[in-house]
């Protein structure tokens, strides 16, 4: 699993001209789904993203988690994170999960962030045309790839 994770002031995805998520102070997640991935995956990223020191403590020091604030999270599936641009200009998605298990991993992937957060998050619609609108603060943007996880 490949996730972008923005810390953001705002942000919303929008299908076919409404609004179906919004969020305010937290996290805006992009999740891409490999071929490979597991439940060890599912579980090692969604810890790892809710216990990020990130946000800033009274001194203004990236120090606190999405829990420490009792931030937001928007959750949206993105394939193109796993986009291969070695050979050619047209990018390759051979890495990406078929939708089916993506769509499964992506679901269970929400439901642990959900847990280990301990309220309800928003995500986008799987395998929709999305706009997705976000203010990232800082700006603070981090990848994590659980392939490196070892």
């Amino acid at each position: 699993m490949k996730a972008v994770i923005q810390r953001v002031t705002k942000a919303s995805v929008e299908v076919e001209n409404k609004k179906i998520s919004e969020i305010n102070i937290g996290l805006v997640i992009l999740l891409g789904i490999t071929q490979d991935d597991n439940q060890e995956d599912v579980e090692w990223l969604a810890n790892k993203i809710v216990n990020l020191r990130i946000f800033d403590d009274e001194e203004g020091i990236m120090n606190k988690s999405i829990i420490e604030i009792n931030g937001e999270i928007l959750t949206v599936s993105q394939f193109t994170l796993l986009a291969r641009t070695k050979k050619g200009n047209r990018p390759s998605y051979i890495e990406a999960a078929n939708s089916d298990k993506a769509n499964v991993m992506y679901e269970e992937f929400i439901k642990k962030i959900e847990l280990n957060l301990k309220k309800k998050t928003k995500k986008g619609k799987f395998q929709t045309h999305m706009k997705v609108e976000l203010i990232n603060d800082g700006p603070v943007t981090i990848i994590i790839d659980t392939k490196d996880k070892k």
